[in-house]
């Protein structure tokens, strides 16, 4: 009984930029909206905005991070955290050594 009316949470999909592009395309027509096109390919309305909105700051008509500059990011923020775990290696071995010679 209690299961009655609570919707599953649908599985993460993932899209080719390709598809991803063409649904911005479809959009940018504007003979169906955001809506239609989300509903008409099974797609959540949010993730067509957000695939809207980011297509539009690729292409310089809206301020916000590119998506290259989102991957150059992430890449940073990556190489960030492994010298970070590095550096704290390095402590506790010279922390380490220090008591050994002792």
């Amino acid at each position: 009984m209690e299961s009655m009316g609570k919707k599953k949470p649908r599985p993460r999909r993932s899209f080719t930029p390709e598809f991803k592009a063409e649904i911005v395309e479809l959009c940018r027509r504007g003979d169906r909206s955001v809506g239609q096109v989300a509903k008409d390919f099974d797609l959540t309305e949010t993730a067509v905005r957000d695939w809207v909105k980011q297509a539009e700051i690729d292409a310089g008509e809206r301020d916000g991070l590119t998506s290259a500059e989102r991957e150059e990011l992430a890449a940073l923020r990556r190489e960030n955290r492994r010298l970070r775990q590095d550096v704290d290696i390095l402590k506790r071995a010279t922390a380490f050594f220090a008591t050994e010679t002792r």
